[in-house]
């Protein structure tokens, strides 16, 4: 019989449904974000570069200190 820690325990939710639900919990956080006006985080490949993107659609770059 294998053990699990409580960590381990899904509750019976598949690793799908699992995946589906921290997908729209992360689309609901970006509309959520939008609304309120507030920058979202992103990372982009091609410059590798992290940056802010605000609902205008203007993107801040992050520069290192």
């Amino acid at each position: 019989m294998v053990e699990g820690n409580e960590l381990d325990s899904t509750y019976g939710i598949s690793d799908e449904e699992l995946t589906e639900l921290f997908k729209a919990s992360i689309k609901l956080d970006k509309e959520i974000c939008e609304i309120k006006g507030l920058p979202i985080a992103g990372y982009d490949d091609e410059n590798k570069r992290a940056y802010l993107e605000y609902p205008d659609g203007r993107r801040v770059y992050v520069t290192e200190k």
